[in-house]
């Protein structure tokens, strides 16, 4: 949601669209690396505490991987708007 806020607040200054539109992209790229990387992480050290635990641990990590990554294009669209 601050993310959106950033952009909105950036835009309404004169001239500073594209700024806010760019910005913007940036924050929600890095922002969904460094939550697959934590995801990843945390699935690696599930599957080393309980190896038998494997395949239910692999499937929840996709699943929310997925997640970010649609909540992540969904910011860059918005951002990618802002530009034009």
């Amino acid at each position: 949601m601050s993310l959106l806020f950033l952009v909105t607040f950036l835009q309404s200054a004169a001239g500073a669209g594209s700024i806010g539109g760019a910005l913007g992209a940036g924050l929600a790229v890095i922002g969904a690396g460094i939550d697959i990387g934590r995801i990843g992480s945390s699935a690696m050290e599930a599957i080393a505490r309980q190896p038998e635990a494997v395949g239910d641990v692999r499937s929840t990590m996709i699943i929310a991987a997925a997640l970010v990554e649609g909540v992540a294009l969904f910011a860059l669209v918005i951002c990618f708007m802002a530009l034009g």
